[in-house]
């Protein structure tokens, strides 16, 4: 039940990731970063989010030629700056760094149901999984390639 449950949650958010765009709040709330567990919460969140990202076979293609230790460090730099932590993400922006990878809404979708299973596997309460979530979903735009 719980599987269906996280596929129905993730199926619904990234429905809503185009309206949740246009009221994604300022980086400015460290409430967030700490609900999150700081950093040692948001290295914990990553690492089980790379955990999921490949054993699941729906995405993990996307990331066979990706150097991890960059990812992972630059991850943690985007959801540490995105929940309102001191960092500063020195990465590149989404959009150079998608295009032309073929990523579609069910790729998508995929990640987001890893993410919130990430989240899950780390204890954080559903309504900080949903302030990350809204935070986060401005990507989509720069993410998705549209048919």
């Amino acid at each position: 039940m719980r599987a269906s449950s996280h596929s129905v949650l993730a199926g619904a958010l990234a429905a809503l990731l185009t309206a949740c765009a246009s009221l994604s709040g300022g980086a400015g709330d460290g409430g967030l970063y700490r609900s999150l567990g700081g950093q040692a919460g948001v290295e914990a969140l990553v690492d089980d989010l790379l955990v999921e990202i490949v054993e699941d076979d729906r995405i993990n293609r996307y990331f066979v030629d990706t150097d991890i230790v960059r990812f992972r460090e630059k991850l943690i730099e985007q959801i540490c700056a995105e929940s309102g932590g001191p960092c500063v993400y020195t990465g590149e922006p989404m959009g150079p760094v998608h295009a032309g990878r073929g990523i579609d809404e069910a790729a998508f979708n995929a990640l987001v149901e890893d993410l919130i299973a990430a989240m899950d596997n780390n204890d954080i309460p559903v309504t900080a999984q949903n302030r990350l979530l809204r935070r986060l979903a401005p990507m989509h735009a720069d993410i998705v390639e549209q048919p």
